[in-house]
This record gives C-alpha cells, sequence and structure tokens, in this order.
C-alpha cells in the first residue's frame, strides 16, 4: 500500500473553473443568435470578458495542480513537507502536535524523522477539501509505517488542549485559510507549548493576510520566547520567487523558535 497525500489544489476546483469557463464561452457563442441590439452586445461583451477571466483561473489551477503533484516533476507540496519535517528534531518520549494535518503529510514526515516521538494531527477536514479525512491521514500513517501518530477532529482557533501540553508544534498553510485574528491564532497554538518547546509553522506571511510580523516576531522575543525566526522560503529553499508570485504563494515563510 502507497501513501495518497491527495493535492493541495482541489481537482473539484480545477474542474469548477473549466465548467465554469466552458459554460460563459458558449453563452457568448450564444448570444451571436440574437438581434443586432444594445442587449446582444452588453451580453457578449460581459460573459467574454468572465470566459477570458476564467480561462486564466482554468490554467492558473491546473499548473497549482501539477506543481504541487506528489506524482509530478515538481512536487512542491512534498519539498514543503519535507524542508519542513527537517527543523522537528524530538527526543525519545516527547509530543509534537500537527494543526490542520490536511491528509497526514506534515506529521507522518515529522514521525518519521523522530520514532521515538508521540504525534498528533488534528483537523476539521471541512468541505473545502473534501477529499482530506482523518481515515486518509489514517491509511497514510499505516502505509508508511508511522503507527506512532494519531489523529482526531479539531478547531485551529480554540485548541482543546491544555497550556503546556506539546514539546513541539508544527503547521503548514492552515491559519491563512481562517477568517479573523491570525496572529492570535498562532498565539493558540503556542499556547499549547511546553516550555524549552520548539515550534515551526510554515504560512503564507504575508501583511494582508497577518499584518506586521516582524513586530509579532518580537512580540514573541518580549514574551521569552527564543530563536525566533522568520525565514522566507520563497528564495529557493521551498520555491523560486517566481513560483511564488505566480501561484499566489508570496510571503511565505518559516516561523520558528523555541519557547
Amino acid at each position: 500500500m502507497k501513501p495518497d497525500y491527495r493535492n493541495w489544489m482541489p481537482k473539484g476546483m480545477v474542474y469548477a473553473f473549466l465548467f465554469a469557463f466552458l459554460g460563459c464561452g458558449i453563452a457568448t457563442a450564444a448570444f451571436q443568435l440574437l438581434p443586432d441590439g444594445t442587449l446582444k452586445t452588453v451580453l457578449t461583451i460581459a460573459f467574454g470578458a468572465i470566459a477570458v477571466v476564467l480561462c486564466g483561473l482554468t490554467l492558473w489551477a491546473v499548473c497549482m495542480y501539477r506543481a504541487f503533484d506528489y506524482k509530478g516533476k515538481r512536487r512542491m507540496a512534498e519539498q514543503i513537507i519535507e524542508g519542513t519535517a527537517a527543523y522537528v528534531k524530538l527526543p525519545q518520549g516527547s509530543r509534537c502536535l500537527d494543526v490542520g494535518c490536511g491528509s497526514g503529510a506534515l506529521g507522518i514526515a515529522v514521525g518519521k524523522r523522530n520514532p521515538g516521538a508521540e504525534i498528533i494531527g488534528i483537523d476539521r477536514w471541512g468541505k473545502e477539501y473534501a477529499s482530506f479525512s482523518k481515515a486518509l491521514c489514517e491509511r497514510n500513517a499505516r502505509a508508511e509505517g508511522v503507527t506512532w501518530i494519531s489523529f482526531r477532529q479539531g478547531d485551529a482557533t480554540h485548541l482543546e488542549f491544555p497550556d503546556e501540553t506539546f514539546d513541539a508544534v508544527v503547521s503548514n498553510y492552515v491559519y491563512h485559510n481562517i477568517p479573523g485574528d491570525r496572529q492570535q491564532y498562532l498565539l493558540e497554538t503556542l499556547r499549547t507549548l511546553k516550555k524549552g518547546g520548539t515550534f515551526t509553522l510554515h504560512d503564507i506571511f504575508s501583511r494582508a493576510k497577518y499584518g506586521d510580523m516582524q513586530a509579532f516576531v518580537q512580540k514573541l522575543r518580549d514574551m521569552g520566547y527564543e530563536k525566533v525566526e522568520l525565514i522566507d522560503t520563497t528564495d529557493g529553499k521551498f520555491m523560486t520567487r517566481f513560483e511564488a508570485c505566480w501561484m499566489a504563494l508570496r510571503g511565505s515563510a518559516l516561523l520558528t523558535g523555541r519557547k
């Protein structure tokens, strides 16, 4: 049995853009059967413009799907997962939380590198990523032989764990998907970290999504966190700046440190 980590660009979204584009294209062509006049002109221009936009979105979604595909040539998702997991080093008997585990990829990668640790992955497994599920995570863990990981339903904005539960917390591309105060969501995750524990959180830490992250880094330092860094991952570490630009991943970075 081989693991199936699926694709971060849902296939349903790709097809949705494609069918919407085809629908608008057909409608634009059908409007040519109308009598000449203002209505025909307005409808043709409007639906034609929408079709052009949808064509661009379809091409973008296809390129994203191919870039993230674990079985493709670029395999960016695998590079990001393995690169993030490489920052996590856990002693025997420690516990690690993977927030927003999706298909289990990051938690399993951390588990493979740290066989003496207990890994817990949580996710809401919402309809936006309907192909991800707890059952899929468990199948992938079995396929990889990682028996020291478990998965459960959870909410990244209100974690059910007490303060200082884990020796490490990790996450990948989760918080930017959640509306609201994303810096507060980071603090909610860090709340569960033991004194001396480490964190490795990868996300799109752009100002538009998070506000001033340099100020947040300083805030963590003022709170007593050590070795806090915001490491750019669009400089060739996980992707090129060109890829980050066209894939709408500008601002991708690792937030790392110790409590």
